[in-house]
């Protein structure tokens, strides 16, 4: 037996996204997300006028650019778990706040 046969091999072979390949698919996801967001904004205002309706979908599109900025400058993981928290409590919001 030899004891080097359980050693992984190095080698340049490595799954997974790339930084760059990373950021440029949250840059898509929350450029998709803000476009949905601002459909929804408009949807929402066609059937009732309010401040906080506003709001949240303001919100909402801040968020989604903040995600782009961040991911642009490399937090991607920070923007991801941004982007998830922050539409999560966005649509709680609609739900529990909105008439």
């Amino acid at each position: 037996m030899d004891a080097t046969s359980n050693e992984q091999p190095v080698s340049g072979d490595h799954e997974g996204l790339t930084p760059r390949q990373a950021r440029r698919i949250r840059i898509v996801l929350a450029s998709v997300l803000m476009g949905a967001m601002a459909l929804v904004l408009v949807v929402r205002l066609a059937s009732r006028t309010s401040v906080l309706v506003v709001g949240v979908y303001g919100a909402a599109l801040v968020l989604c650019g903040i995600v782009i900025e961040l991911s642009r400058n490399g937090r991607t993981r920070l923007g991801t778990w941004l982007l998830g928290v922050g539409l999560a409590a966005a649509l709680a919001a609609d739900w529990l706040l909105l008439p």
